[in-house]
């Protein structure tokens, strides 16, 4: 067992970012027996799960014209225009049915505001709004953060940012995530994540 102060957070395992989802990450599903045998290591385990109203900013089909992964401008700086995917309480929202959800002490839920989208657990894209996960775990005296999830680089890679910006000693297990790679962005994001002194676990 990992010592208390160590928590594993499961980025975003939902039917939509598996095969045959809305937004679908390759080979998405694959990464699920993993991460159910690393919950027996921690003490602490987050879910987070993807949580939109169908009117949500974020989906390409609420601007007239504009074709999903097309960029557009945000008052909060750029955004993918995605597929509709995870509306709320929608089967493409659920937790993959293999996913141990029962080892969750937290299931936290972001991207709920209509105006903005929330790629991190910590914080909307505006960088600013928190979710309120970084109080949950100062709470509980968790010091380091180990990341799983979908899609490596962008949830997880966001939160994994936001988390060493926090303060935390991340470490990322990219054998237990998967990527969209949407033009370049797994190798910008790993990068990214090196740079900020994250571990990088292939």
């Amino acid at each position: 067992m990992r010592p208390a102060h160590e928590a594993l957070i499961v980025i975003d395992v939902q039917n939509d970012f598996c095969p045959g989802g809305a937004l679908a990450v390759a080979g998405g599903d694959m990464i699920v027996p993993g991460i159910n045998a690393l919950m027996a290591e921690f003490g602490a385990v987050i879910l987070t799960q993807d949580w939109h109203p169908a009117n949500h900013a974020s989906f390409a089909q609420n601007h007239p014209g504009a074709a999903p992964f097309s960029l557009t401008e945000m008052p909060y700086g750029p955004q993918v225009l995605w597929p509709t995917h995870c509306v709320i309480g929608s089967t493409g929202a659920a937790f993959h049915p293999a996913l141990d959800t029962a080892r969750a002490d937290l299931v936290l839920r972001k991207g709920f505001r209509p105006a903005i989208d929330s790629y991190s657990a910590f914080f909307e894209n505006d960088h600013r709004t928190p979710t309120g996960l970084h109080g949950y775990l100062q709470d509980r005296g968790i010091r380091q953060l180990v990341l799983s999830g979908l899609a490596t680089d962008y949830c997880v890679a966001y939160s994994a940012l936001d988390a060493a910006r926090l303060g935390y000693a991340v470490e990322v297990r990219m054998d237990l995530c998967r990527a969209i790679d949407l033009e370049g962005s797994l190798a910008t994001m790993r990068a990214r994540m090196t740079d900020a002194g994250i571990t990088l676990r292939d």
